[in-house]
């Protein structure tokens, strides 16, 4: 099937062999072939349940489109710029395969709703597989957090030192992002699987198809109730890219926390040689190149989804050529994401260590207690603001002093004000700072032990 025999009587000349080129998407949209198949299949046996075809030519269809499904596998199916796209290709080698019975498979469909399909189907197992990562990588944050409960490190809004939190607790906030982006792709996953089979170009067909037996054959959970929508539709995609972009905006949260803990000027962490690259003139580096990779690659999965924004926003309906630049944008982000998940799981369970020491030294050295002095006073009936404004100026005496709160004596407590007695040392330690704040949700130990096994209930029930 040469460019000019690929088309109708229509057309006297072939294509410019430039034009060609640009106009194929056979380099990136073989990654479709076996939904391809899949979906051929499933419309082969339609034909011929339907008696569009006979029963024998569906059966040597469905024989020979098997048959190239192996040879792909095999590394023996290598089609060419010719074949313009990967249904043309499998279209093609059909026909060779089973002569003139392969020329019947495209019957009752349009290339239209047959690229919608295969993007539907894999998509959908995409997002199985990504859901699963992520399962993956909260299990690894859960076996983290349950050995560090007790380990301290500071808590930062603004990037300024703020309170003491569990380590735990800090990591189960990241549990929390990555459950959203687990429920979120669930909810995609729900649109994704709907068939366009059977929408035709755009109008539909003549011949009398079954597409609710095509869509159970190939498991979908419905079809589009509008042809025009079923071929021109994309929000699956995009919904997904915006999941996706969820996604590495929470990984790049995390990477720049590791790369910040992994500096010197942090030190909370320790890159293992496993999970880190030197430089080429410093011998006593250490670089965080897995969080510095993730951080980066995350502006490209935005742009995918900013670029498939706008491809959309103009189309009229139905199916426009544009379309064909949905599929590199979905299958790079994919692939992004996919292998950002992976590197950080691996960065996780094997490639840091945290620590503990300069985590509890780092707790010790700032004013991170000053509201638990706050609260100590209105404990005792002094009121909040009060006690607030009391504690800034204790704070400011301090740092003239060289201070810190626990250097106080109990004199100068109480010299600040009558309600300050000896069990002040114990409110302010950092170890009773993280324990007090037990309210749902909070930072307390028992709280952040009820959270991992009410997330671990959660992880293993879905």
């Amino acid at each position: 099937m040469t460019e000019q025999q690929t088309w109708s009587q229509r057309f006297e000349s072939a294509l410019h062999p430039a034009i060609a080129r640009f106009n194929a998407s056979i380099s990136f949209d073989i990654e479709l072939i076996e939904y391809d198949i899949s979906g051929s299949i499933a419309h082969a046996k339609m034909l011929a349940k339907t008696g569009i075809i006979s029963p024998e030519e569906g059966e040597q269809l469905v024989e020979g489109l098997e048959r190239i499904r192996q040879e792909y596998r095999q590394g023996l199916f290598h089609p060419g710029v010719d074949a313009e796209d990967v249904h043309f290709a499998v279209e093609r080698r059909l026909t060779e395969l089973k002569g003139d019975v392969g020329k019947k498979l495209h019957t009752a469909r349009s290339r239209n709703d047959q690229v919608g399909t295969d993007t539907r189907l894999y998509l959908r197992d995409q997002i199985s597989q990504i859901r699963q990562q992520i399962r993956g990588f909260q299990a690894v944050l859960l076996d983290l957090a349950e050995t560090n409960v007790e380990t301290l490190i500071p808590g930062y809004t603004h990037l300024q030192r703020a309170q003491p939190v569990s380590l735990a607790h800090h990591l189960l906030a990241y549990f929390e992002m990555l459950n959203r982006d687990w429920e979120r792709l669930g909810e995609i996953y729900q649109r994704v699987n709907i068939s366009p089979l059977g929408s035709g170009a755009l109008a539909g067909t003549t011949f009398p198809i079954d597409r609710h037996y095509t869509a159970e054959l190939l498991n979908f959970g419905g079809v589009y109730a509008n042809s025009m929508d079923g071929v021109s539709d994309r929000d699956f995609a995009i919904e997904f890219l915006c999941a996706a972009s969820l996604i590495m905006v929470h990984l790049s949260r995390m990477s720049e926390e590791v790369i910040l803990w992994s500096s010197q000027e942090f030190g909370f962490v320790t890159l293992k040689d496993s999970c880190a690259t030197g430089s080429s003139i410093m011998p006593q580096k250490k670089n965080p190149d897995v969080p510095e990779l993730v951080r980066g690659k995350s502006g490209r999965v935005f742009g995918h989804l900013q670029a498939l924004l706008v491809l959309m926003k103009g189309l009229p309906l139905a199916y426009n050529k544009d379309l064909q630049d949905d599929k590199e944008a979905l299958f790079d982000s994919v692939k992004t994401v996919k292998a950002c998940l992976e590197a950080m799981t691996i960065l996780l369970r094997e490639g840091l260590e945290f620590r503990i020491q300069r985590l509890a030294a780092a707790v010790e050295e700032d004013f991170s207690n000053a509201t638990d002095v706050a609260d100590y006073l209105a404990a005792r009936g002094v009121p909040f603001r009060e006690a607030y404004n009391l504690v800034g100026k204790v704070v400011k005496t301090c740092i003239a002093a060289n201070k810190l709160l626990k250097d106080l004596t109990l004199e100068e407590w109480q010299v600040l004000h009558p309600a300050f007695a000896a069990d002040i040392y114990e409110a302010i330690a950092p170890k009773q700072v993280v324990a007090a704040r037990n309210s749902c949700g909070g930072t307390g130990f028992e709280q952040v032990r009820q959270a991992i096994q009410a997330a671990r209930s959660r992880s293993k029930n879905s």
